[in-house]
């Protein structure tokens, strides 16, 4: 049997940064906004966990537009979503109990059509048993290069261990190329190719937000990269979406938390 070794990375302190923060109310038809993309110069979102097999599209200001239901897809726990520039890619990889064995990623073109699907599991995961407190959940998935980084919410060790996954459409098994030491649990990524910012988001027990920024990220320096790790003013919330246009400008979403209205948040991180 292969074993991957690779080092764990001790979570950095929290870093004390200035933001400016602007908020705008979104529609109920996505109170459980999950995903963040652009396509066409708009941004889309998806709902998670059993909601229909759509992407939304809204506007900066908030104002949604339209739906568009992808054939032959079916969302049992959709998470996140990326994008390069040819495909979507639609991970349902959301996985609670440890239990799933039909974890995809659903890849669709430009005009939103279903063109292949990539399966896959864990190599490390022997039994299916349900288990709250488990290592194979996984809400977080970015485009970085050639292939698909799927990060994990570990809610044994609140650490996220990173997987590659080819684009390709087939079957695969995973194992970890790096494990972070986040002390959270990460509920989505986003990599921007131009300023090479790699940036997660999660949140703790407490209802605490994170941010967390790797600069000048390399994938093929994976097992040396560090992060900083932000504490977002942000209350009551839920962040689940996140989409990074530089070094220091994010957009972020949070459902509602049934609390009133999911939201939209344009960051900027001033340090």
């Amino acid at each position: 049997m292969l074993k991957f070794f690779y080092p764990l990375f001790l979570s950095s302190s929290i870093l004390s940064g200035q933001f400016d923060i602007s908020t705008v109310y979104l529609s109920k038809k996505i109170d459980e906004t999950s995903a963040l993309e652009f396509h066409k110069g708009i941004f889309i979102t998806l709902n998670d966990s059993g909601g229909k097999p759509k992407l939304y599209s809204f506007t900066s200001e908030g104002d949604l537009i339209d739906s568009h239901k992808i054939n032959n897809a079916k969302n049992k726990d959709w998470e996140d979503l990326t994008a390069d520039n040819d495909f979507i890619y639609i991970s349902d990889t959301g996985n609670n109990s440890g239990n799933r064995k039909d974890l995809k990623i659903y890849k669709i073109d430009k005009e939103l059509k279903l063109k292949d699907s990539i399966a896959f599991r864990y190599a490390n995961q022997k039994e299916y048993k349900k288990k709250k407190k488990n290592r194979y959940d996984a809400e977080a998935l970015t485009v970085v290069d050639s292939v698909l980084l799927l990060f994990s919410k570990d809610r044994k060790k609140l650490t996220t261990q990173v997987y590659s996954i080819p684009k390709k459409g087939g079957t695969y098994i995973i194992n970890p190329i790096a494990e972070f030491n986040v002390g959270s649990l990460i509920t989505a990524a986003d990599y921007d190719s131009f300023s090479q910012t790699l940036a997660l988001t999660s949140y703790n027990f407490e209802g605490q937000q994170f941010l967390y920024r790797f600069l000048n990220f390399d994938i093929n320096n994976i097992n040396e990269m560090k992060f900083e790790k932000y504490l977002l003013p942000i209350y009551p919330a839920q962040i689940e979406a996140i989409k990074v246009e530089g070094v220091d400008f994010f957009w972020l979403t949070s459902e509602d938390e049934g609390k009133g209205l999911p939201r939209l948040f344009k960051v900027c991180l001033n340090n």
